[in-house]
């Protein structure tokens, strides 16, 4: 992919970045930078895990993809690393807000495209934005929960 973006054919990209998915600042932001390619992060919130809502024993309708990416082993993973911010997330704000911001506070990223099922959603998106950059201490707090995890299937799709 990196070489794909020196062609100059390239003006922007999406991926998968959010506070457990940083490896996109480790080589993928240094070069969009270095190129002027525009980043539009996806998947801010972790299919959701990001929201603080889960627990272990979320369940989804039959047929929901949800399902595969958050199976029992999965969530077995996953919360535990989730409840592990919960101490950083600011008073008055959300664990989402939280993830926003962490993602807004990139200055490689161009954009972010947070799931909005609801007008609420879409308020707390937009104080979450308003809100600002987090604090430097803020994010190097959030940079120790880096996850690198291999894709799931649904994550592949």
């Amino acid at each position: 992919m990196l070489r794909t973006l020196r062609t100059g054919l390239i003006d922007a990209l999406q991926v998968v970045y959010n506070v457990f998915d940083q490896a996109p600042e480790d080589e993928l932001f240094p070069l969009c930078r270095e190129l002027g390619i525009a980043v539009i992060a996806r998947v801010p919130l972790d299919e959701g895990s990001l929201t603080g809502t889960l627990t272990l024993d979320s369940r989804w309708p039959v047929g929901d993809w949800r399902n595969t990416y958050f199976g029992p082993a999965a969530l077995a993973a996953t919360i535990p690393r989730v409840e592990a911010l919960r101490p950083l997330v600011p008073e008055g704000q959300t664990m989402a807000q939280l993830a926003l911001r962490f993602i807004l506070s990139s200055p490689d990223v161009t954009t972010v495209i947070p799931g909005t099922r609801r007008p609420e959603h879409l308020a707390a998106n937009v104080a979450a934005a308003a809100a600002g950059p987090l604090s430097p201490e803020q994010l190097t707090a959030l940079r120790a929960h880096r996850w690198d995890r291999p894709p799931s299937r649904s994550s592949q799709s």
